[in-house]
């Protein structure tokens, strides 16, 4: 009876063991996941990051483009005379300025 006793003991201390063990492990593989998951997180905004700025860099280069195109009009005396005329309605001597609105030119 004594040894019944002390099997029946051992086994409990086993599972005791085993079930600290298990959870043990459960929380060391929760934690590891976790920090995965962190980083997977912090690598997926970076690359969004990534792409929203090489967009922004694509719309800077197009408008740098621009505006050197426009630089290089602005040094031309004829385009900057036409320009004046049509924008700011700067006229000729003997010239006369019509506005027509802009709902008529439909």
């Amino acid at each position: 009876m004594a040894s019944k006793k002390r099997v029946v003991k051992k086994a409990k201390k086993q599972t005791f063991r085993f079930l600290i063990f298990g959870l043990a492990c459960i929380f060391i593989i929760g934690g590891i996941l976790t920090s995965f998951a962190k980083v997977w997180v912090q690598i997926y905004d970076k690359y969004k990051e990534k792409n929203e700025l090489e967009e922004k860099i694509l719309a800077l280069k197009e408008e740098e483009e621009q505006l050197t195109v426009d630089v290089e009009r602005l040094q031309d005396p004829e385009y900057v005379a036409r320009y004046l005329r049509e924008k700011y309605f700067y006229s000729k001597n003997g010239e006369y300025i019509i506005r027509i609105p802009e709902e008529s030119k439909k």
